[in-house]
Formats: structure tokens, sequence, C-alpha cells
């Protein structure tokens, strides 16, 4: 079981620690645990009931209200909000407390409802990216544990391979060559660009992860993309990637690459004239109608 300081449960729920404390003093809230050296510290029931409560009080319910309720019909108040239009932020709120309670089958609902709604595309961009950001900064700091991220981050990935599978290329188009270094395996933002290359009707490979540079070359001498796309996140680290760079520069010259991640972007680095950074996976769509425009006038 994980546990939590108040500055965890104000980061998980938007709810300042002082107004924590206070609920805790006047409606009996939360029970906090001490360590043997009297610290005070939260479990993860604390934790679920936290962002039940933050859900219901950021949609109009009373914090009186909320306290007087069992925790069964705190939960069926939940999920009925999140099967309504609710806000982005609410929605990232409930899969945060699904990934809390590795809860699939209510994860899968709430996905599948904002899919609906809002359409594949829309949903990564506005809640699914947001939610990761989000997830990634948690498990940074410790706040939650590398299998809950893990957890979340496949149920994303298998999401995102069905959406691609059901682009279906039809001819024509630019070839694009997607992987990730050898050693990297952050593959969500390569996946969701494979998906808006192929909706954009391109023609696209896709390696994935750990793909060694033998490997890559390969596979380049035989397919001919005109584009090759990778994310460096932590692989190869900070000391090597201007090495990485200069190396995929030089090796595969008469191809344009479309660079991005962790370690690229912010950093100190000099780029060839062949390759491009993109700080934002929103920037994947410009460049595509780049693309197109450039098509257009030739």
């Amino acid at each position: 079981m994980s546990t939590y300081s108040i500055k965890d449960l104000e980061q998980l729920s938007g709810i300042k620690a002082h107004t924590l404390r206070i609920w805790e003093q006047r409606y009996n809230l939360l029970s906090p645990k001490r360590t043997d050296t009297n610290i005070r510290y939260y479990d993860d029931d604390d934790l679920k009931l936290i962002l039940n409560v933050a859900l219901l009080n950021d949609n109009g319910f009373k914090i009186s209200k909320i306290a007087s309720m069992e925790m069964h019909e705190m939960r069926e108040e939940v999920v009925k909000l999140t099967e309504k239009n609710l806000t982005y932020d609410d929605q990232i709120h409930a899969l945060t407390i699904c990934m809390i309670e590795m809860d699939e089958d209510r994860f899968e609902k709430v996905l599948s409802t904002n899919i609906l709604k809002l359409g594949f595309e829309h949903t990564m961009l506005n809640i699914i990216y947001p939610f990761l950001s989000k997830i990634g900064v948690l498990w940074q700091t410790g706040a939650i544990n590398p299998a809950q991220e893990h957890f979340i981050s496949n149920l994303v990935r298998q999401k995102l391979i069905v959406a691609i599978d059901g682009q279906i290329y039809k001819g024509g188009g630019k070839k694009f060559l997607l992987y990730l270094p050898e050693g990297e395996l952050h593959e969500i933002s390569l996946l969701f660009a494979a998906y808006l290359i192929k909706l954009k009707g391109h023609k696209v490979m896709y390696l994935g992860q750990n793909t060694p540079c033998e490997d890559l070359k390969s596979v380049y001498n035989l397919y001919k993309p005109e584009y090759l796309m990778t994310v460096v996140t932590t692989s190869p680290n900070s000391q090597e990637v201007q090495e990485y760079i200069d190396h995929i520069s030089e090796t595969f010259s008469e191809a344009e690459i479309i660079i991005s991640g962790y370690q690229i972007i912010g950093q100190d680095l000099r780029f060839p004239k062949n390759i491009k950074t993109m700080h934002y996976i929103r920037q994947i769509k410009d460049y595509l109608e780049e693309i197109e425009e450039v098509s257009l006038e030739k």
C-alpha cells in the first residue's frame, strides 16, 4: 500500500492542503495515520476518498453533504457525473480515480464515452495527453507507483493500436518510418503520431520500441521513406543525445527526420538541416499540412 503526504493529496486532487486540514477538523473527512516518528501520512483509501470528494465538490456538491455520504453513495454520484458532459479537467480527474483504484472497466467506460462524444483525436489531445502529463509528474515525485503508471499506459496503448488499425491505407501520400531508439520504451507519442499520419492518408512503417540502429538502416534501405520520426525520452541519455542526432542525420541524409521528446526539447543541442524538432504532439498536424501544401504546389 502506498503512503501520501498532504502535499501529495493536494497535487492529485487539486484541493489545497489548508482546505484539506479544515475539512479534516470540521467534518472528520480524513483520519491521518502517523509513523513511529509522529509524521502524518495518508493511505490509498484516503486518496480514493479525496479524489471522489474533489470531483463532487467541483460539480456543486456542498462539502457538508459529501461528508455525510457513505463511500458507495459517493462513488455512485461520481459515476453518474462522469457520464455527463463534464469539463476536460473533470474527465482527467475521473481517469485519475480509475488509475488509483486500478479499475480497468471504469477507465474503459470513461475513455470510450469521451471518444464517442468528442472523437478519438480530440480525446487524445485534450484529455489523455494532459492526463498522462499529470501522472508522469506524479510518478516522478513518488505520488503514484510504477505499476499504476504502467497499468494506464498499456490501456492507452491498446486504444491507440486499435485506432491505428482502423485507418486503411488507400495508396498515395508520403512514406514515414517511425521508430524508437535502442533502449527507448515510451511509445505513446509515437503511436499517436502514427495514427495522425495514417489519418492524413500517408503510408506508415512502424518499428516501435527499442530499435537497433543496424535494423533501422536495413529497413530504411528497403522501404526508402521520405520521412523518419522518433521520440527520445530516456534513451539515449543526455550525454549521448548530440552524438545520436549527428549520427542519424548523417546516416539518413536523404530523409527528413522529425524528432521530439524530453531529451530533445529545451536542451542545448545542435540540429543539422535535415532534422526538424517537434515541441508538442499537436505540431505533427501542422507539419502534415505543410507537407500537403508543398505537394499541391508541385
